[in-house]
């Protein structure tokens, strides 16, 4: 069985895992301020201090690349602190640090606040302007690479919700074709039901078993017209992940389970909704059948799904898949994720998609 990590890790991109290797590489960049700090006429306990500060910006910075993007704010500010303590130093030369800190600010601080580290970290040379023997040339790679980080960013955003929007387009188009269907579908089979009631009624007096027949046969298409309405229907419903978020904490109330809501529907990649909501209803069904829980956890990301409940356990309820559990096993597969059953005590369930 594979770990959750593994496969939470599998199912980054590239960038995600391997960016820290081509930050790192602009840390060549970081002798300008190690070489000046050799130079200063400062003691060498003061000199180790600053190469320490020196050599912990460059830690952290790496860090924030990988291990601690979801803190990248918080790194964006220890960087700057870092940066600071060097000026009593190397003074002005610390300026040589803000390349780091604009980079990393337009790439990874989350929004709003990248835009306005983004600046402060632009600005921050202007003050090499106040005094210093300050390389000019420096200016010349100092905003373009913070500009060209910047403009990463703006690309990736603008196409994140170019996306966004043909995600929806495709979820109406969708939505449209399901009502399509199921106006054909009622369209012929009223029109049939129609045609038979009305020649059934013709023939009753003339022919009673030629009209029973009739009879027999409008019972039949209306059966078979409601199968498919139904089926039309819940393909419908399925498609729909805020009307089963809405419905499931109904559903285990109903059972007497407390449910604990983590994320929205807008945390989700609009290409999985259908499928996350799909084993959403079908996690909480056997919640609802199985467990004997208590709470459930339901939490939202864009990586995926997780279902956890403090019930009895998989293992308890026999550890083996039922029918269900496979379709989603199955169904996860095809969209390129993973489906991790595990919990001790209850049961968890993680998808993990792409």
């Amino acid at each position: 069985m594979t770990a959750p990590h593994a496969d939470a890790d599998s199912s980054r991109s590239p960038w995600e895992r391997w960016g820290w290797a081509v930050a790192a590489v602009w840390l060549v960049f970081l002798a300008y301020p190690v070489i000046e700090t050799f130079q200063t006429d400062a003691s060498a306990p003061v000199k180790g201090v600053a190469l320490a500060l020196i050599a912990a910006y460059a830690v952290v910075y790496l860090f924030g690349w990988s291990v601690w993007r979801d803190h990248a704010l918080k790194i964006w500010v220890a960087m700057l602190l870092l940066a600071l303590g060097t000026v009593p130093v190397i003074g002005i030369e610390a300026i040589g640090l803000t390349p780091y800190l604009g980079a990393f600010s337009a790439l990874m601080v989350p929004a709003p606040w990248w835009k306005g580290t983004t600046v402060i970290s632009a600005l921050l040379p202007i003050l090499s302007l106040i005094g210093g023997d300050f390389p000019a040339f420096f200016f010349l790679m100092v905003w373009p690479i913070i500009g060209f980080c910047t403009a990463m960013r703006v690309f990736f955003e603008l196409e994140a919700r170019s996306e966004d929007a043909r995600a929806e387009l495709a979820l109406v188009a969708e939505r449209d074709r399901l009502a399509r269907d199921v106006h054909d579908v009622l369209g012929h089979s009223l029109t049939a039901l129609s045609i038979k009631a009305e020649l059934a009624a013709r023939l009753i007096d003339v022919d009673p078993a030629r009209a029973r027949a009739e009879l027999e046969s409008i019972q039949e298409t209306a059966r078979q017209a409601l199968r498919e309405v139904r089926s039309t229907v819940g393909g419908l419903r399925a498609a729909n992940l805020e009307a089963e978020l809405a419905t499931a904490p109904r559903v285990l109330a109903d059972a007497g389970i407390e449910t604990h809501l983590v994320g929205t529907v807008a945390d989700t990649d609009p290409r999985h909704r259908t499928l996350l909501a799909w084993v959403l209803r079908e996690s909480v069904t056997n919640v609802v059948r199985h467990a004997r829980a208590s709470m459930v956890s339901i939490e939202l990301s864009p990586s995926g799904l997780v279902v956890a409940d403090d019930g009895t356990g998989f293992e308890a309820n026999g550890g083996h898949d039922g029918n269900g559990l496979r379709g989603m096993r199955e169904r996860v597969s095809a969209a390129g994720g993973t489906l991790h059953l595990s919990g001790d005590p209850g049961t968890r369930v993680e998808v993990s998609l792409p």
